[in-house]
């Protein structure tokens, strides 16, 4: 593509998201505090999982891929809108920010297939739990796995394929990060083509993704209206979990990507929008987990009970009363249960 008169060579970008912002260090700190949660909770996820032989099953290798793409997701953009605001770093080199646009998109595109696949997973245990077991292995979910991380690849692919031909004619990010729509904006071509190009791709895995969902509920429904009241509880408690990571992350993208496209919103809202959508699933998605799930839950307030056994000891008070901790199998599992 031959260079435009006004084109100039761009070795750092300007970050010029923030500059209106009244409180540049009070959002600082609340997105750090924010960031570092859904870290830590993501971790923890990770580590239970990996540790406790017990949850090598495919549900729980989909809530680990999960987790993954959260920390994933959050540490595109966290990092550098941390940095602007709170260091005043408002400058990122032109190749780390063509990396940080193709990891958050590719982020994005995985929470979405995740999602998808976990659903799925949600009605083969549902609809068909004698099968379950021999339908979705460990290996065959590790493999899948891998599938939609390289599938996602090939999507995001196309947005750094597009924009490093382009020439720049401006060196200043209009958002808080770098993404696909704020780099394009500093080219000296006519961004339209390259936006119809991107929206076209992302409108099919939003819809595609979100349709695989709603239809993998609606079976699920049929499954549950067959069943006894005490099999509906059980999976009413089985799905609600995933019904509540799906809401909080298709809300907020469905009204940035949909409804942006017949009302203006405002450039401050626009940024609240990106950073609640960026910073929300990962913080909700691991908390939900382990509260909602059994064996997760179990295993914290496991942990919870030996550290306060041992400060106990060490402050030479003995052992726990017998009142404190459930005497039986039985007793145990009934306190998480109400718990949960």
């Amino acid at each position: 593509m031959p260079l435009h008169n006004g084109s100039i060579k761009v070795r750092e970008f300007i970050i010029g998201g923030f500059e209106t912002t009244k409180r540049p260090l009070v959002v600082g700190v609340v997105i750090l505090i924010t960031y570092v949660l859904a870290i830590l909770a993501n971790i923890v996820n990770i580590v239970f999982i990996i540790y406790d032989r017990r949850l090598h099953k495919p549900m729980y290798l989909l809530i680990c891929n999960l987790a993954v793409v959260d920390i994933l997701y959050t540490s595109s953009a966290c990092p550098t809108m941390i940095g602007v605001l709170l260091a005043g770093v408002n400058t990122i080199s032109y190749v780390p920010c063509i990396i940080q646009m193709f990891v958050f998109h590719l982020g994005g595109v995985m929470e979405m297939l995740a999602l998808a696949v976990m659903a799925f997973d949600r009605l083969i245990a549902i609809g068909y739990p004698f099968q379950y077991h021999s339908y979705l292995t460990n290996v065959r979910t590790l493999v899948l796995t891998y599938v939609l991380w390289i599938v996602a690849c090939g999507f995001v692919a196309v947005m750094p394929a597009t924009v490093l031909p382009l020439p720049h004619c401006s060196s200043k990010l209009k958002y808080s990060y770098c993404d696909y729509a704020a780099i394009i904006r500093t080219t000296c071509v006519d961004p339209n083509y390259y936006f119809n190009m991107i929206t076209i791709i992302a409108f099919f895995l939003l819809f595609f993704t979100f349709i695989l969902i709603c239809l993998s509920y609606f079976w699920i429904i049929v499954f549950v209206k067959l069943s006894s009241k005490n099999d509906k509880r059980k999976m009413g408690s089985t799905c609600l979990s995933h019904f509540i990571v799906v809401t909080c992350y298709y809300c907020p993208v469905f009204i940035r990507t949909v409804l942006t496209r017949f009302v203006v919103l405002t450039f401050e809202t626009r940024i609240g929008l990106m950073i609640g959508s960026i910073l929300g699933p990962p913080l909700v998605n691991p908390f939900v987990y382990c509260l909602r799930t059994k064996e997760i839950t179990y295993k914290i307030f496991k942990i919870i009970r030996k550290v306060e056994a041992s400060q106990v000891s060490a402050d030479g008070r003995g052992d726990l009363p017998e009142h404190e901790a459930p005497s039986t199998p039985a007793a145990r599992s009934a306190q998480i249960d109400w718990l949960l």
